[in-house]
């Protein structure tokens, strides 16, 4: 499943080549994708609008239409994909929604396992300090790990308590936004915890690691365009695919050596996922 670091490549893409455009046409051929209204309520909707510089909480994109005051809310799931093409291409198989824009370009929305979704809802009114809110369906979401306002301290109030183990409180979206199996494996390495602390038992300088370490690891997967992982689910806006992969250094490395001690990378099961980890650096 696409993480922060992939959703928010895609989100510099569509700032960058979207932003301004106007909708001439919009078609949905998957009723999935749309399920949260009719097809024909959001075709109506998306056509003439102009489309804002794209927005995002956690997995989430948000685009602003016309004056800001709805939003079409696009969530990749597991294997959707955002691809900005030629009208000429043939389309991908599993093409379930196409909207045509104003400089003759197609944006279209490819999801083989048809998890992902679009849907428009109306933009709330700004929070304190003109910060933007998310739409009501997202007010579940925890805080976006980016975000200016998750602090170290923000985060240490929020472990306050919690009994479970970390990697899985990492990996709720209503604690923090964004964060899945990869990343949260490598956020822990480099933070130097188990994955399987229990997460109200750090200490503040442990939280302070965590949290540097979050944030490091995310900027750098953004920084280098994402993962793209063996099932190529991944890619940006062209279909390019993602280069951080190569950098992983626990995640998916079961056996092989870690980089800070050499020791094998061991694998278990949590909570139905994996977790790959170090037992030396990770004690």
């Amino acid at each position: 499943m696409p993480e922060l670091p992939e959703v928010e490549v895609v989100r510099q893409g569509l700032e960058r080549e979207v932003a301004g455009r106007e909708v001439t046409a919009a078609a949905v051929t998957g009723a999935r994708t749309v399920r949260r209204q009719a097809p024909e309520a959001l075709v109506d909707r998306l056509r003439g609008a102009r489309l804002g510089p794209a927005g995002r909480i956690g997995k989430f994109l948000l685009v602003p239409l016309d004056d800001g005051a709805e939003t079409l809310v696009i969530h990749l799931r597991m294997s959707g994909q955002l691809l900005l093409t030629s009208p000429e291409w043939p389309p991908a198989r599993h093409t379930h929604a196409v909207l045509s824009l104003s400089d003759g370009r197609q944006l279209r929305f490819v999801d083989p396992r048809t998890f992902g979704e679009l849907f428009v809802a109306p933009t709330p009114p700004e929070g304190p300090g003109a910060s933007p809110r998310p739409p009501a369906a997202l007010a579940h979401l925890g805080p976006d790990p980016l975000s200016a306002g998750w602090s170290a301290a923000v985060l240490g109030r929020a472990l306050t308590g919690r009994r479970g183990r970390l990697k899985l409180l990492l990996m709720d979206q209503r604690f923090v936004a964004g964060i899945g199996n990869v990343y949260s494996d490598e956020a822990l390495f480099e933070a130097r915890l188990r994955y399987d602390r229990p997460a109200g038992s750090l200490s503040g300088d442990e939280v302070a690691r965590l949290h540097g370490a979050v944030r490091t690891t995310l900027r750098d997967a953004v920084r280098l365009r994402g993962s793209s992982l063996s099932d190529a689910q991944y890619v940006d806006l062209f279909g390019a695919p993602g280069g951080y992969q190569s950098r992983h250094r626990v995640y998916g490395r079961e056996g092989r050596p870690c980089p800070r001690c050499g020791g094998p990378v061991r694998r278990i099961s949590l909570g139905g996922r994996s977790a790959f980890f170090c037992p030396t650096c990770q004690p």
